[in-house]
């Protein structure tokens, strides 16, 4: 639930105040337009609702937790290049370390969990 609630606040704040969070925050180069940024805000929160859902009901819709992990290894390949260079001169890299250091702790626990239900026996 964790991983959820990280993912609706930071959706919420970058979909309603793009500029103050993307920008002022942590220090990223001044957008060019904020659609981009509230959609992908949007999108974050969705995606977080969906992580409330497929709890709910984990043990119909396990297998639906790849997808999660998915979206977490995407999450540490995109943050980890723009942590090392592949960003605009004008933005700070503190944004993206916290995205690759944040995503990569969610992914090991996405992993171990998988892992350990893949060895658990179901009841008769």
């Amino acid at each position: 639930m964790w991983q959820a609630a990280l993912w609706a606040a930071l959706g919420l704040a970058i979909a309603a105040i793009p500029g103050t969070v993307l920008e002022d925050l942590f220090g990223q180069a001044p957008l060019a337009d904020d659609a981009f940024a509230r959609l992908a805000g949007i999108g974050a929160f969705c995606l977080a609702l969906n992580m409330v859902l497929v709890a709910q009901r984990i043990e119909d819709i396990w297998w639906f937790s790849w997808t999660f992990v998915v979206l977490e290894a995407g999450t540490v390949v995109v943050s980890l290049a723009n942590a090392l260079g592949s960003r605009p001169a004008a933005s700070d890299a503190v944004l993206w370390w916290l995205l690759t250091i944040t995503g990569a702790a969610f992914l090991g626990l996405l992993l171990a969990g998988l892992a350990k239900t893949g060895t658990e026996t179901p009841p008769a």
